[in-house]
């Protein structure tokens, strides 16, 4: 069943979106007590000056082969896409270290808040841009999945913030990337809902395998746990927007990192 909205056809009827909807949201309420405590954990360790060393190894190895770990995994390649996203985000980067005032850990930190407050930014701009009438009539219920997801990135961003505020760190509350300005250029140019959907795939997709590299490359046990609670729901907003672009989400073995945000995207 499909829904038309003037030239634009949702390829799922608007009571399914609705549901999936429904269902992110029970999702992230039920990751956001252990998302909170990760993060409070997290700020513990900074500010103790641990989350390196032997110790710190040895937690995050358990907590890799224990069930948080193989979970988000195991959730996040359901949640994948065969399909490929749209190329509208510029490039993630290579690994390297930004070089900026967060180092460490807290660099993963800064990047995860920022990365969590380009969403906010791309989804609040889509909304305006469907109230101005600017994409066609947006069906309620892309509206609703949108101003969704929208608040879900706000949680994430605020619980890293906690993390940088509590270990003495300024929180970011805009958006410190080097590829924000094509970001919105893109988000500015689009007049339909396929190419915004597109554009926020990517960032989904991006947000998701980037907690997902997170969780083999920081070096604090609590800084993994949060990553992993926070990943799978980034992943099944890029499922339901495959489903808004009528892509159906293929379950692979291992969700790539290929699209992994690279903190030498940070400016700060």
């Amino acid at each position: 069943m499909t829904t038309r909205r003037g030239s634009w056809e949702l390829p799922i009827s608007e009571r399914e979106l609705s549901s999936l909807t429904r269902e992110m949201e029970q999702a992230h309420q039920e990751t956001l007590p252990a998302m909170r405590a990760g993060a409070r954990d997290l700020a513990e360790e900074i500010r103790a000056g641990r989350g390196s060393g032997r110790a710190a190894d040895a937690g995050r190895r358990r907590f890799l082969l224990g069930a948080g770990g193989a979970t988000a995994a195991l959730v996040l390649a359901a949640c994948s896409s065969g399909a490929k996203s749209d190329s509208s985000v510029p490039p993630s980067g290579s690994p390297s270290a930004s070089g900026g005032q967060y180092t460490g850990d807290l660099q993963v930190v800064a990047l995860a808040t920022a990365l969590e407050n380009q969403a906010v930014v791309a989804y609040k701009a889509t909304l305006d841009a469907a109230t101005a009438g600017k994409l066609g009539t947006v069906p309620p219920a892309v509206a609703n999945f949108v101003t969704t997801a929208m608040a879900q990135h706000a949680d994430h961003a605020k619980a890293w913030n906690a993390v940088l505020t509590g270990a003495g760190k300024p929180a970011i509350t805009d958006v410190p990337l080097s590829n924000q300005a094509q970001t919105l250029q893109a988000l500015s140019a689009a007049t339909d809902v396929t190419t915004v959907a597109k554009l926020a795939l990517s960032l989904e997709d991006q947000a998701a395998q980037t907690y997902l590299f997170a969780t083999y490359n920081v070096t604090s046990p609590a800084g993994i746990q949060t990553a992993a609670s926070i990943a799978p729901v980034e992943a099944m907003h890029a499922a339901i927007l495959n489903y808004v672009l009528g892509q159906y989400p293929v379950p692979d073995d291992f969700l790539p990192v290929d699209k992994a945000a690279s903190p030498s995207l940070l400016t700060v």
